[in-house]
């Protein structure tokens, strides 16, 4: 027989019209012997030794045939019999329960005595283990007490920190997220406070996963592959990552938290989940039910207030109704409702607070006559209604019609909500405000809305499982209630969205409000294209929400909205700002997620067509901005010139400093790069005088922040005309700044250009500080453009520390960088990198190569109007007509020009940097009178500070 444990104590187990006795292998009805098989008695005593708890097919196969090899059809055959033999399901009895693909339990309330009569007790719950306060991220507040799960905290704590993946996994309010926030906090010193809470249940579209992730994390997100950033951010780091209600998202979670174990070895994911994740690593911490008596009447009160869910009923019921006294008579009818819940917490915490209203004996009548809670079904079925179905229709229908209709129409909210919005959304002809806010109040109190007042205004929410199921309620009501719902909805953060943008005040400064109603956005989004949504308020809905988008670096989610309602655009509303805000979003989110497309320059222009129409000078001049920067981006320096001009001509116009600054920037960093520093100084000094400080808000808005880049540039131009020191100065300031503005955008630009002026004054230290800034920012926030600009810059900081051995990988690495940008028209970096690549060369002797590549480049750059390097070629071209050709006169020749140039440009470094190699060059032919300027041995073999062109002593000037 199966080694079913210790059963010598002669333990008796009562059920229904049953006893069963495991040590005379007995099971009686109403005292007659019945007749069963071995197995299936040996499967009724394990079952009956932990009633109300799932036992996996697995461990019943190990209990009941440990003796031989059985397949599954043997369990499910002696499962089938065993309910028959007890009757299972005849007169509403019920005594066996299958969890769909987990296992059994047996439902029918036992109760345990032992051989002289008396009941035995059931096993008092651990004490409870100290915890450890600590501050975290975004961990919601721990509950003062968590009842009951004692062990589990226990053994959470020990083992989360030490594996990939652990799933808590349990029925829909058994207290899976409780448990997980308080291992949260308790975990956070091991941590060292990096831990994010990501709550799922406020997302309806799956593809939006690894977005909500990075959004909870605080991470700005401005690729098109958020996990990657997230990876970015978490691959080398110690990080708890709490992902909670999975269920419903289960296929993309199990996907990205798959990729996080592979490739975060440091993270440990906490999920929560109505099932397991069934991916590799996974560990499962199935939550049972809270302890409850299976016979309160033999109980006294005191027995009774020993169990966890007796306590949780009374702790709840006692704050919903302060003056409630509870007695031995009242303990033993809240052991029975507590029975009939299953110990689930959510459905008595539900209970508990009833009886603030209809008292205890009330309450425990009604449950006692409706509830009837169900297991799990398989995952295809109506989200989140399978085993609290009951326990809802029993707290729906003892609404009054009025919060049972006003329940339903909150349903549409996704996440959390005002009791503006509240009054706003749910109030109609037929049920008033007023009657709202009643009912409002009523719902709170009932717990099945759950205030938040930790906020100034107050927000509300519906716990997940009871929107779902007031959600159905609502589609049940016919098409027509549920449209309009969703249609006030819509209009009214569509009505707040514009409210925003019409507003004086900088509204979008602080993301964390809009992050909170990014469910509610995206939802009247979804419904608004949906086959019965409404196209007119989704086209304004998608133009007055972009700003938001682009605030919380949801540039994806931007691009898609404004290309989807542009293509739904009515004709009266082409040519109109919606459309000039459509455009101008999408451009911008083109060009920072798919590169410098023409489709990205193609809605920038239309969105400057239609803003010069509506003679809106400040979207002219935010457009005119993103024309600028993608043309300076795609090599069409000229044309970004042009776009400069006019932004001049806007700014008059619109007379504010704000606009001057933005004008003077672009005018600035435009002369810059043709070779007019003293002016490009000027208007970049001037640009910093009238710009108001950096905000995120604003910046987002352009899509990167023009004081930042004016400051940077300035750096660059003070460097050109010989103010070195102060040079360094700024663009160590800027890329400070950069930083704590917290824009990834911004902050490449900065370091990019700061890398620039480092190298240019050969402090390769700071040189390779910046560069590793900027490879990090760039790879953890999968900003393509600058990973392929950082290759380039390792290979260029590589030459100028000199050495032959390192140029051929150095060459490498900077052809591979140019392919790369050249691929998505990426050209701003082409001249400084064809620069280094020569220099490059000519370290590894292969001046030829290195001749016919700054020829092409000079060749370029004449062409293209980017003329602030000319003289820095010119002055390479004449090194390498002496090395090439020997042609000493040539060369001369030339360096005077490039000099020449240098002084017409203002750009002082470049000057001494010609006037030393002239110097050198003249030296070395006084040096050999005999040699003749076109004999091909003039000159000697160039001083050995030519091998590497960068002078030591002229690039400090």
């Amino acid at each position: 027989m199966a080694d079913l444990g210790n059963r010598q104590n002669g333990e008796r187990r009562n059920f229904g019209p049953f006893c069963l006795s495991p040590t005379e292998r007995l099971l009686t009805r109403d005292g007659r012997p019945v007749d069963m098989g071995g197995r299936s008695f040996d499967l009724l005593v394990v079952l009956t030794e932990q009633p109300g708890r799932v036992l996996s097919k697995r461990e019943l196969l190990k209990r009941v045939w440990s003796d031989v090899v059985v397949e599954d059809g043997s369990l499910r055959f002696h499962m089938a019999g065993l309910r028959k033999l007890l009757g299972d399901g005849e007169g509403g009895a019920r005594y066996i329960a299958t969890q769909v693909g987990v296992g059994y339990a047996f439902v029918a309330p036992v109760e345990r005595v032992d051989p002289l009569g008396v009941s035995v007790p059931p096993s008092i719950p651990d004490e409870a283990t100290e915890r450890i306060s600590a501050d975290t991220t975004n961990l919601p507040p721990r509950l003062p007490r968590l009842i009951g799960r004692e062990r589990d905290v226990r053994i959470l704590v020990e083992r989360v920190a030490d594996t990939p993946l652990f799933t808590i996994v349990g029925s829909a309010g058994v207290g899976k997220t409780s448990l997980a926030v308080e291992i949260g906090h308790q975990l956070s010193p091991h941590f060292d406070g990096k831990i994010a809470f990501v709550d799922f249940s406020m997302l309806e579209n799956p593809t939006v996963v690894p977005s909500m992730i990075a959004g909870a994390m605080g991470i700005t997100v401005q690729s098109e592959d958020p996990l990657a950033v997230i990876l970015g951010h978490i691959r080398d780091r110690r990080f708890l990552l709490v992902l909670d209600n999975c269920e419903h998202v289960i296929e993309p979670t199990a996907n990205i938290i798959e990729r996080i174990v592979d490739e975060a070895p440091n993270t440990r994911v906490l999920a929560t989940s109505r099932e397991p994740l069934r991916i590799r690593s996974e560990h499962v911490h199935r939550l049972d039910a809270l302890a409850y008596p299976e016979n309160p009447a033999d109980l006294s009160l005191e027995q009774l207030l020993e169990f966890p869910a007796v306590q949780l009923f009374c702790e709840r019921a006692a704050a919903a109704d302060s003056s409630l006294e509870i007695d031995e008579e009242s303990a033993r009818l809240i052991g029975g409702m507590c029975h009939r819940l299953d110990g689930m917490a959510l459905p008595i915490e539900l209970a508990a607070v009833r009886v603030a209203t209809h008292g205890i004996s009330a309450t425990a009548r009604q449950l006692g006559e409706r509830f009837s809670l169900g297991w799990s079904g398989r995952r295809t079925a109506q989200p989140r209604q399978q085993t609290l179905q009951a326990t809802l229709d029993w707290s729906y229908d003892l609404l009054s019609r009025t919060e049972q209709v006003v329940l339903e129409r909150l349903a549409i909210f996704v996440g959390p909500f005002s009791i503006d919005a509240a009054l706003d959304v749910a109030a109609d002809t037929e049920i008033g405000s007023n009657e709202v806010a009643v009912a409002l109040d009523e719902l709170t109190s009932k717990s099945l809305i759950s205030p938040n007042r930790s906020r100034v205004s107050g927000t509300y929410r519906l716990l997940e499982m009871t929107r779902a199921y007031a959600r159905e309620k609502l589609h049940a009501r016919g098409r027509d209630p549920y449209v309009a719902a969703a249609r006030r909805h819509a209009s009214y953060f569509l009505g707040e969205l514009e409210a925003i943008g019409r507003s004086d005040e900088d509204l979008l400064q602080d993301p964390r409000p809009l992050r909170l109603q990014l469910g509610n956005i995206r939802s009247a989004l979804d419904w608004c294209f949906s086959r019965t949504g409404d196209i007119k308020i989704g086209v304004r809905l998608a133009a007055a929400s972009a700003p938001v988008f682009q605030n919380l670096s949801h540039l994806l989610e931007c691009r898609s909205w404004c290309a989807r309602a542009l293509s739904e655009l009515a004709d009266p509303q082409r040519g109109t700002a919606i459309e000039l805000e459509l455009q101008g979003a999408l451009g911008i989110s083109l060009m920072f997620t798919r590169g410098n497309s023409a489709a990205a320059g193609n809605a920038l222009a239309r969105a400057l067509e239609i803003a010069t129409d509506l003679e809106d000078h400040w979207s002219q001049l935010r457009m005119l901005g993103g024309l600028h920067i993608f043309h300076e981006r795609i090599g069409e320096y000229q044309t970004a010139m042009l776009h400069a001009r006019r932004a001049v001509e806007v700014a008059e116009a619109i007379g504010e400093p704000e606009a001057i600054g933005v004008a003077n920037s672009l005018s600035g960093i435009s002369h810059h790069l043709a070779g007019d520093q003293l002016r490009a100084r000027l208007e970049l000094e001037l640009a910093l005088e009238t710009s108001p400080p950096s905000q995120r808000s604003r910046t987002t808005r352009y899509g990167f922040d023009h004081r930042n880049r004016s400051a940077i540039a300035l750096a660059r131009a003070l460097w050109l005309t010989g103010h070195s020191a102060r040079a360094s100065a700024v663009a160590r300031q800027t890329v400070r700044e950069a930083a704590q503005l917290d824009h990834p955008v911004t902050h490449c630009i900065a370091l990019i250009w700061s890398l620039a002026v480092y190298l240019w004054m050969d402090e390769l230290d700071s040189a390779q500080d910046a560069l590793d800034a900027f490879t990090e920012c760039a790879e953890v926030n999968a900003l393509g453009p600058y990973i392929a600009a950082a290759g380039g810059f390792r290979g260029e900081l590589a030459i100028q520390r000199g050495g032959p051995g390192e140029a051929l990988g150095a060459i490498e690495a900077i052809e591979e960088s140019l392919s790369r940008l050249r691929a998505i028209r990426y050209e701003l970096l082409t001249t400084p990198f064809s620069l280094a690549l020569a220099r490059g060369l000519m370290q590894c002797t292969r001046y030829q190569e290195a001749r016919e590549l700054i020829e092409a480049t000079v060749a370029r750059c004449n062409g293209n109007g980017e003329r602030f390097a000319l003289p820095e070629l010119l002055r390479v071209k004449a090194q390498l007509l002496c090395r090439v050709d020997g042609d000493v006169s040539a060369s001369e020749t030339l360096l005077k020009e490039a000099l020449d140039l240098a002084r017409e440009q203002g750009s002082r470094a470049w000057e001494l940097r010609i006037t030393a190699d002239l110097d050198g060059l003249l030296a070395a032919n006084r040096s050999c009178p005999s040699c003749d300027s076109s004999s091909a041995e003039a000159p000697a073999r160039p001083r050995s500070s030519d091998a590497r062109p960068t002078l030591t002593g002229s690039s400090k000037s």
